[in-house]
């Protein structure tokens, strides 16, 4: 029976794997998926876990519940020669092992995108995973706290600035909705006013949201601006060191918050492969997903999402290839199982065509835009097209109910903004109180 390895349970990866569970006759195939973190993250509901609107838990999906015919291994690929048809798996606890296969499906995903600016490494958070959206979260509320109890100065400044790096889509999303958080926390801090809180994004670009069109794009300008969130266009963020924002315009500022969302990249576990990798990092990959070289298509290699130049047919990719999006990487996952299904039975795969349908994004509570070709809608409408689009969108039934049974709950409650920030050092409150055994009394010496 052929050993089919998914490496990485990104979008990409789970939706091959759950669509292999359907096609794959019984015994056509062992499946083995791995992967370092055991749920799939629905990455567009990240902005609005970090404003409190969905539930963490809400947002990912878990590998083995959803995934009952195939071998999930939590752990990380960390290298694959090809050539033996061999990767090796290196787990949190134990020693590595070798695994052999007979296919290998790339679908590791991107990572966070950086560049060697002073104080980014230490002091900014990613919005790639689900831990960094509740860290943001976490962080404006207990901020919140604080600054209430300490008179206007530069510290309270400090608290109450927060800065995002980065125009695209998950920039301006992660912005609005903590600009909409924001502006709801006020009235349960009475110490604290509008004009006190400062919101700043960065941008190098001379615009924002290159997937909309230019007036759809200063119309988002125009709203933030209204909501008294700052945009600074074609600048560089050049220091962030002890949080002190230096920008390319001179400009500096304090800030305890910065969020990084300036670009991805493949996920670097493709160094340690003996497969094509083209200029960028990515795995090169034909337009029916199958890894590809100077010389044709490599056997019994497959690659596709964030982590592979996947050709976009319809000549709207940039640079000829599809942008790294979720929704390119799960219509990609779907066909990959699909073309893998018949490569077992001796037929021929099928080409990735996908159109864009469109953009949407949530700007916070309200707040939305959608743009298709020429056509737009802004505002509420727009939102609620967001949230519609994306509640059917992430995976399995069982968590579109909980998220918009949450969206429920909360247009009737109000959003959650109790912080968890104590979760990250948990046994202190037990430590400080804890008894704890006499040191022994020294004998008496006899005079």
């Amino acid at each position: 029976m052929p050993k089919i390895l998914i490496v990485g349970g990104g979008y990409a990866g789970f939706y091959t794997a759950l669509k292999l569970e359907g096609l794959l006759r019984h015994g056509e195939a062992d499946v083995t998926m791995v992967d370092p973190l055991p749920y799939m993250t629905y990455q567009p509901f990240l902005p609005e876990v970090a404003a409190g609107s969905i539930e963490p838990r809400h947002a990912v999906v878990s590998h083995r519940r959803h995934l009952t015919k195939t071998n999930v291994v939590t752990a990380k690929v960390t290298a694959i020669d090809h050539a033996t048809k061999t990767a090796t798996i290196t787990p949190p606890v134990g020693e590595p092992w070798e695994i052999d296969y007979d296919i290998v499906v790339v679908t590791a995903g991107s990572v966070s995108r950086t560049f060697p600016i002073p104080g980014v490494a230490d002091e900014a958070i990613g919005l790639k995973n689900i831990e960094e959206a509740i860290a943001v979260r976490d962080r404006v509320l207990v901020n919140f706290d604080k600054a209430s109890n300490l008179p206007a100065g530069p510290e309270r400044d400090r608290l109450l600035t927060f800065t995002v790096v980065g125009g695209g889509f998950a920039g301006i999303e992660i912005f609005g909705e903590l600009r909409s958080l924001a502006t709801d926390l006020l009235k349960y801090y009475p110490t604290i006013t509008f004009e006190d809180t400062h919101f700043h994004l960065i941008e190098a670009m001379g615009r924002i949201m290159p997937e909309v069109s230019l007036k759809t794009s200063h119309w988002v300008l125009k709203n933030l601006a209204q909501r008294g969130a700052e945009v600074h266009l074609e600048t560089q963020l050049t220091s962030a060191v002890g949080g002190v924002i230096e920008l390319s315009t001179g400009e500096s500022f304090e800030t305890d918050l910065i969020v990084w969302t300036a670009g991805v990249m493949a996920n670097p576990v493709l160094r340690n492969t003996d497969l094509p990798i083209e200029e960028r990092g990515r795995l090169r990959v034909g337009a029916d997903l199958r890894v590809i070289n100077d010389d044709g298509v490599v056997l019994d290699a497959w690659g596709a999402g964030d982590v592979s130049a996947v050709p976009d047919l319809t000549g709207a990719g940039v640079g000829g290839f599809c942008v790294p999006n979720a929704q390119h990487a799960v219509r990609q996952g779907k066909l990959l199982a699909k073309n893998l299904a018949a490569y077992l039975r001796g037929e021929l795969p099928k080409e990735y065509f996908h159109k864009n349908m469109g953009a949407v994004a949530g700007l916070g509570l309200g707040e939305g835009v959608f743009q298709s070709g020429k056509f737009a809608v802004k505002g509420p409408l727009a939102w609620l097209m967001h949230r519609g689009y994306h509640g059917l969108a992430v995976p399995m039934w069982e968590r579109k109910i909980r998220v918009f049974s949450v969206w429920i709950l909360n247009f009737i409650l109000r959003r959650d903004i109790v912080s968890l920030e104590a979760r990250v050092s948990p046994r202190v409150a037990f430590e400080t109180f804890a008894s704890r055994p006499k040191p022994p009394v020294p004998e008496k010496v006899a005079p």
